[in-house]
């Protein structure tokens, strides 16, 4: 691990003029940062500790939304009876991730930046693009099971891991942000990049922003919602495939659909296409899994990771049907 300079803030504003410096990183509940930094596959400068602020760690619930600040730890948050009952699909992508023991130190704004686990990445060793731009992609050419079929590009196929944030990008939430500038608020599916040409730049944040809460819309889809994932193991394992859908229905017809998908993608993916073949129709077997089938529609296998695309329809189709028991009662 390379010697660092570390400094324990005590206001945001503090933080984000310490985190605007050069080579400088934020410390929240330090689940993914310290493994990298103790793999050395990240080397801060500066490393900023932000878990002592006040007033991020809440639950706040509106009828127009529910705020989650950034530091409220992810086993909280999966807990809170107002998200078990009302925001089932957050509450479950909660519960399905990692283990419980990272779940009482993770906090949900380290968790929706969460660096990718790619292993070739994480190696610190094989050519990595996101690791040292223009070394070259390992999984192009290499064993690529894990990697993306959706979002990637000649320069990087690295899934994003993450179970929180394909709910996020389903349900149109937005992040909440602290700069130099002043506040801001960004919508989550924004906040995540393209891979491009850059899969360095994971994220649309500048330096010295600090995402200080997550906010989701209270709406009839995220209340009759389902997550559900497909994974390795049925613990602390990362997904192979994994989907976040809400459903409304009206005298028998599908009148509204959020779907996002993960685990096969390189961010968060919001499928419109399977929403599409939702909308306006009964949802019955059949049309959960053309919904499916749409959300694929545009992926691409490499050489080992063609599972995806046989599996993620049916976790859309199985997901899709979860919700419509609650979008029955809309």
């Amino acid at each position: 691990m390379r010697p660092f300079t570390y400094a324990r803030v005590s206001s945001l504003n503090e933080a984000a003029r310490e985190s605007s410096r050069p080579g400088a990183m934020v410390l929240a509940g330090g689940t993914t940062l310290v493994d990298l930094m103790r793999g050395n596959v990240l080397a801060p400068d500066h490393l900023i500790d932000i878990r002592r602020l006040p007033g991020m760690d809440h639950v706040e619930e509106t009828d127009a939304s529910l705020r989650i600040g950034a530091l409220s730890r992810m086993a909280d948050v999966a807990a809170d009876e107002r998200v078990r009952t009302r925001y089932p699909a957050i509450a479950e992508s909660l519960r399905l991730a990692a283990s419980q023991q990272v779940r009482n130190m993770a906090t949900i704004g380290g968790n929706i930046l969460q660096r990718t686990r790619c292993p070739y990445y994480r190696d610190g060793e094989s050519p990595c693009n996101k690791r040292e731009p223009g070394s070259g992609c390992s999984a192009l050419a290499g064993p690529d099971r894990d990697s993306a079929v959706l979002g990637g590009s000649e320069s990087c196929v690295a899934v994003y891991p993450g179970d929180l944030g394909v709910a996020l990008v389903a349900f149109e939430a937005s992040v909440e942000l602290l700069s130099a500038d002043g506040p801001n608020i960004l919508p989550f599916a924004e906040l995540h990049r393209d891979i491009g040409d850059e899969p360095e730049r994971e994220t649309t944040l500048s330096p010295g922003d600090i995402v200080t809460a997550v906010t989701i819309p209270n709406s009839a889809l995220v209340r009759d919602s389902a997550y559900v994932k497909v994974a390795d193991r049925a613990r602390y394992a990362f997904a192979i495939a994994s989907a976040a859908v809400g459903i409304t229905i009206e005298d028998g017809v599908v009148t509204a659909a959020r779907v996002g998908l993960g685990g096969v993608a390189t961010r968060p993916w919001r499928s419109h296409e399977a929403e599409a073949e939702l909308v306006g129709r009964p949802l019955t077997a059949d049309t959960a899994k053309a919904a499916g089938q749409a959300a694929f529609v545009s992926a691409r296998a490499g050489r080992d990771n063609a599972v995806k695309i046989a599996l993620g329809p049916r976790v859309v189709e199985r997901a899709c049907l979860r919700a419509g028991q609650g979008g029955e009662r809309a």
